[in-house]
């Protein structure tokens, strides 16, 4: 993606306040899973014989205003909403194609008038607690303690070294099986956006045994994450001040219709697509809450 000017970088206090935000409502997606279809493989899902370490297997929106975006995603990518109540507070199951693919859960507003929306991305590990000793140990932090799910396995979530969310998780049931072809409106892809993409790479290699691989991608360059196959990938932040996180990307077949459907539903094209970014297959928009995703085409 091409570098943009931006506003100045993040005032500290206010980054603060949306990772305690963040963490809320990870407390309530983690711990109101065995209530959840997340409880063991929901119905349809084919589960992999072997654990599939370094693959993101679940992804979560915390927000502080599900009754803004969901009404958005629903119209751009056709998605349906399975609705649940945990400890008395909302979480929203995502349904795309009669399919489970993740969820959207409340984040309290910690700073008035900021928004607080943020995609969660959930990291398969062979180990959840010796992972958060390791992210702890590189200079990140734990927001999460790692924890027992009832039927469901061990979880935690944490901040890495240069300040992206992670889930980390380890379901006893297995992991969700690789599909043979990508499917038009779920998630496609997951990328780290950070401003050192080699020390990131370092630390993800060590953390689940990533290889880590080279890759051009237009002006810009990308580490690629590789574990059997091609998992994720890490490349620098594109816009000055933009804070550490792990972006998601659902996949549609114009980046460029879907960018425009985007704005007029109420989002920010952050980035269009072009031809010298990945070949014009790629766009990074603002939901109307103010969380990142990517809107990717699928090439083989």
């Amino acid at each position: 993606m091409m570098r943009r000017s931006s506003s100045p970088p993040e005032d500290p206090g206010r980054r603060k306040a949306l990772r305690a935000g963040l963490a809320l409502g990870a407390v309530l997606v983690v711990s109101g899973c065995e209530t959840t279809p997340g409880a063991a493989p929901p119905a349809g899902m084919a589960i992999s014989k072997t654990p599939l370490i370094g693959k993101f297997v679940w992804r979560d929106l915390m927000t502080d205003d599900s009754a803004l975006v969901k009404p958005f995603y629903a119209a751009l990518f056709g998605w349906e909403y399975v609705e649940r109540t945990i400890q008395g507070r909302p979480y929203s199951l995502v349904k795309s194609g009669g399919h489970y693919i993740g969820g959207i859960a409340r984040a309290e507003r910690k700073v008035p008038d900021q928004p607080n929306s943020q995609w969660l991305s959930f990291l398969s590990v062979a180990d959840v607690d010796t992972a958060a000793q390791q992210t702890s140990a590189a200079g990140g932090s734990v927001l999460l303690a790692p924890f027992d799910l009832p039927k469901v396995g061990r979880a935690a979530v944490v901040l890495d070294p240069q300040g992206a969310p992670l889930g980390l998780v380890r379901a006893s049931f297995g992991d969700p099986a690789d599909a043979p072809q990508p499917t038009l409106n779920h998630f496609l892809w997951t990328e780290e956006l950070v401003p050192d993409p080699r020390a990131a790479a370092s630390f993800y290699s060590k953390l689940a045994g990533f290889d880590v691989v080279t890759e051009q991608g237009g002006e810009r360059p990308f580490l690629l994450l590789r574990k059997g196959r091609n998992r994720a990938a890490i490349m620098r932040t594109p816009i000055d001040g933009m804070r550490a996180q792990w972006l998601v990307s659902v996949m549609v077949a114009d980046p460029a219709a879907s960018a425009q459907r985007a704005r007029q539903l109420g989002a920010k094209v952050i980035v269009a697509p072009h031809p010298k970014v990945r070949n014009g297959t790629i766009a990074l928009i603002a939901d109307p809450s103010g969380a990142l995703i990517a809107l990717q085409k699928w090439t083989s």
